[in-house]
């Protein structure tokens, strides 16, 4: 069927192409093991990392060592799958990039999304634990937070790149950190550094091709480090803000100071000097095309006002940004102010691209839903930083496995029975 748009609607061009690389056949999970594994220095390592993703995919409900080991080897083992979690010193970063590598070469991405991720937690002692504000569930609980960053596409995601944030009153009881082995050098720091970390990590130490990072920042008061450092970096990026971060706002004529306001006020004062575009676009969820309209205006931090005194006076050192920033409203039609504000540095052109391109963090939340669901990732029981880290990793092998074979699956994958060579990990 053909859809005809009314006059003066711009359409978001879709992209119809297949979201995946298709293999010629299946992916071998043994083989697929032996080359994330590859880099671990142990045989034995490999061969419980095997066990261990094979029961992750394979063990229905609860995937406990336990449950693992009896399902996948006939056997209980218990303590070695738990050593190898836990305790085994093996690297996570080489096992994490060689699955960034595999997804890349498969899957046709489009963006990097940040997401934060909860752990909820009864105790206090697992590492990271404390009661705290998540933005994501806009409530207070005791848990762990952490952010997973994903390739996303119209695959879905899956995370690769993996950051525990620590609360403050970890860097001050020794006794927590000596009880869960957090290395000297990991402490409590601002959100936007974690996500500097991992893009710093993917570009520079895994050399992926730089994509536009998706962010929901609603949650924090202060967006200017995170888009500063994503701009330093040369990185494009769509970042959903708070209606009340504080911009500047334009002057109301020559000579006049620069005035502060929110972004709601910018919106306001945008729309009485330019008209709101109305724009068709395909929602990824339901592949349909719907109608809104987008608002695009220039958008400078309180930091970064030009000279003339004034609330928004620049401050020592603040620079502007090397590309053009805009705010981009979605403003549904019969709505008096917009209904989702992101700040991106996307070239002008592609604006018509800001609401296809959000779409994709709501696949990857549901992503990462699945990811807590089918394979595990709540199912932790150890307390310490290093047996997290394994978990986490071992749990985005699972679900990348799963990708890959997408286009084949029929069912889901059945537990194979294997039995590794004796040895502790």
């Amino acid at each position: 069927m053909t859809t005809t748009l009314p006059p003066g609607i711009l359409a978001a061009e879709p992209d119809f192409g297949p979201p995946y690389e298709v293999p010629v056949e299946p992916v071998d999970l043994s083989a697929y093991c032996q080359d994330l594994f590859g880099t671990l220095s142990r045989s034995d390592q490999r061969r419980w990392g095997e066990v261990y993703v094979r029961g992750l995919l394979g063990v229905p409900g609860r995937k406990t060592p336990a449950r693992i080991s009896e399902q996948v080897l006939g056997r209980r083992a218990v303590q070695q799958i738990q050593q190898f979690v836990n305790q085994s010193p093996w690297p996570c970063g080489p096992v994490r990039r060689r699955l960034a590598a595999a997804l890349s070469r498969a899957l046709r991405s489009e963006a990097w999304c940040v997401d934060e991720v909860v752990f909820a937690k009864n105790g206090d002692r697992s590492v990271g634990v404390a009661r705290q504000y998540a933005p994501s569930l806009e409530r207070t609980v005791n848990c762990q937070l952490a952010l997973a960053t994903s390739l996303v596409g119209r695959h879905g995601g899956v995370p690769v790149s993996w950051r525990l944030m620590l609360p403050a009153r970890w860097d001050r009881d020794e006794r927590l950190r000596t009880q869960a082995h957090l290395p000297p050098q990991e402490r409590s720091r601002p959100r936007w550094r974690y996500i500097l970390e991992a893009v710093d990590e993917m570009l520079e130490e895994w050399y992926l091709e730089p994509l536009p990072v998706l962010v929901d920042w609603r949650g924090e008061a202060d967006v200017a480090p995170l888009l500063r450092g994503l701009e330093a970096r040369g990185l494009a990026y769509l970042v959903e803000a708070s209606p009340s971060t504080a911009v500047t706002l334009p002057r109301p004529c020559a000579g006049s100071p620069y005035g502060s306001g929110t972004l709601t006020e910018l919106a306001v004062h945008a729309v009485q000097h330019r008209k709101r575009m109305p724009i068709a676009w395909q929602d990824r969820t339901t592949a349909r095309m719907r109608q809104s309209q987008v608002l695009s205006a220039p958008a400078l931090l309180l930091t970064e006002a030009p000279h003339g005194g004034g609330a928004g006076a620049r401050s020592a050192g603040a620079q502007p940004p090397q590309r053009p920033r805009h705010l981009v409203t979605d403003w549904p039609y019969g709505r008096p102010t917009p209904r989702t504000y992101w700040l991106t540095n996307l070239p002008g052109r592609r604006l018509s691209d800001v609401l296809p391109l959000a779409q994709l963090r709501a696949l990857s939340g549901e992503s990462l839903a699945r990811l807590q669901q089918d394979f595990g990732l709540a199912d932790f029981e150890g307390r310490s930083f290093r047996g997290w880290h394994h978990h986490v990793t071992l749990a985005s092998v699972a679900m990348g496995y799963d990708t890959l074979n997408r286009p084949y699956r029929c069912q889901p994958t059945a537990v194979k029975s294997m039995s590794p060579r004796p040895g502790t990990p």
